[in-house]
């Protein structure tokens, strides 16, 4: 194991700072590693008292211990968690949240954090969520007194399952001096981002198989109101689809989802270079690596950074998400389906653009008289709302200058693919947009089609903003 990191220390000492090879070196390692690996759990439990962990071997017999054992390149990180509170879960969830916590020279948030997330989330989606606080400072003594803070506030959700606090001693670390001072940063920039790659590594190992799906946040963040039931509508709508990382806030690491089984990969990515750069550069590296080019970011945010000091020597820090919305509640469901469209489309700005939660849209050469863009459902689906924007800001003329908005059942198979045989007009665009309400007190069947249909030509081309679907929802059971 040891040689296998002399290798890597070798390849950074020739490698040139340019983007190019670094890429190509990130590539190789990659590789090697083997990133298709089967994903394993071995994590092993220890709920030995946290002071136990003071003494530590001198710093040459934890490199030695960390370069030979920290890596099983065919499975997860090979680490002994300590259970700070609470317990190994009886069941998988649908969605881990998690957190990395250490002490701040000014101010800390993540008490406020923990407690945001319980209180704007409903008791059913409590069930269905798991929050886990890497404690990752090396100040044992303040690690013991937080948990005890911890364990007091919130002993109801760590007793149902909802709370997990852990830490990784510090043994298992790689070394965090004489790192190499890329971007020309200070040595304890380098050191402090250094050794936050090396906490979520750890972080993402222990979250392998909690869950479905995993959220990362930082420890000073809020939340929109049933977030998880947003996160889950968007979730839902990527059905079919590839994806890597879902956004659901622009800044830092907050808000960003993954599939659970990629989280061993994302681990020893991070782990691997973790001296290279910060993290949610890494980030960008692992999503292209994976072959998600372009960023997927939901609008509104969900989380919005509250932390008015930065956990990096006390510095001010007031960035603020812009597009964070406390009550977010009434995101769209948009259902899995298909999309045509006669509309000649202009360059990459294709159907499903307009059907999806990411700040995109359709743009289209002009229309003509009986042009048409036609959803076509998964599965039939009753629907409550629908509201279509056309235009952008940008771009005011570019809307439907005539259009009707239909509804359509009976599902045919034809040279196009499936379409509706029988359509229902449910109104007609006004300055560019439709919204309609109570359309499943206005529809007796249940849609499988949805339809704009092209009244008048137009010399403008066309943008459609966006398209949302509302469904009813099924009474609880």
């Amino acid at each position: 194991m040891r040689l296998v990191w002399k290798s890597l220390d070798k390849m950074r000492c020739f490698r040139k700072r340019s983007t190019i090879p670094f890429l190509g070196v990130l590539i190789t390692c990659l590789l090697f590693l083997n990133l298709y690996m089967e994903d394993g759990y071995v994590l092993e439990e220890d709920k030995r008292p946290l002071r136990e962990t003071s003494m530590h071997p001198s710093n040459s017999e934890r490199d030695v211990h960390t370069f030979r054992d920290l890596t099983n390149f065919s499975g997860t990180i090979n680490v002994t968690y300590r259970y700070l509170a609470g317990n190994p879960l009886p069941r998988k969830k649908y969605l881990t949240i998690g957190l990395s916590s250490v002490k701040r020279k000014r101010g800390n948030y993540l008490m406020e954090t923990i407690k945001s997330i319980f209180d704007q989330s409903s008791y059913e989606e409590l069930k269905e969520i798991v929050v886990v606080v890497h404690l990752a400072d090396f100040d044992l003594a303040w690690c013991e007194n937080l948990v005890q803070d911890i364990s007091r506030k919130f002993a109801h959700h760590i007793i149902a399952g909802h709370l997990l606090v852990i830490h990784a001693p510090e043994e298992y670390y790689p070394s965090l001096d004489g790192l190499k001072r890329n971007y020309n940063d200070p040595e304890d920039r380098v050191r402090f981002r250094s050794k936050q790659n090396v906490d979520y590594a750890f972080l993402l190992n222990f979250c392998t198989n909690l869950s479905d799906f995993y959220m990362m946040l930082e420890d000073d963040v809020r939340c929109s109101r049933n977030f998880l039931t947003s996160l889950k509508k968007v979730v839902t709508s990527r059905e079919g689809s590839y994806w890597v990382m879902l956004e659901f806030s622009k800044l830092g690491y907050i808000g960003k989802l993954y599939h659970s089984r990629d989280l061993p990969r994302l681990a020893h990515f991070l782990l691997m270079f973790y001296q290279e750069m910060p993290c949610d550069w890494l980030l960008i590296h692992f999503r292209d690596l994976l072959a998600q080019k372009d960023v997927i970011r939901f609008k509104p945010s969900l989380f919005q950074h509250m932390g008015y000091y930065s956990s990096y020597k006390g510095a001010e820090n007031k960035l603020k998400d812009d597009d964070f919305e406390e009550d977010s509640i009434d995101i769209p469901d948009n259902p899995p389906a298909s999309l045509y469209t006669n509309i000649h489309v202009f360059e990459n700005y294709d159907a499903t653009k307009a059907y999806s939660s990411v700040d995109e849209y359709f743009w289209g050469k002009p229309p003509s008289t009986g042009d048409f863009f036609v959803i076509v459902f998964n599965k039939s689906t009753k629907i409550s709302k629908i509201k279509i924007v056309t235009g952008t800001d940008d771009r005011q003329n570019d809307i439907l200058h005539h259009g009707a908005l239909e509804v359509g059942e009976k599902l045919v198979g034809t040279k196009r693919g499936r379409q509706c045989s029988s359509y229902i007009t449910l109104g007609e665009f006004k300055y560019g947009n439709i919204e309609v309400q109570d359309v499943d007190h206005k529809i007796a069947f249940d849609i499988e089609c949805v339809r704009i249909v092209v009244t008048a030509s137009q010399k403008e081309w066309l943008i459609i903003r966006s398209i949302s679907l509302w469904t009813t929802q099924p009474p609880s059971q």
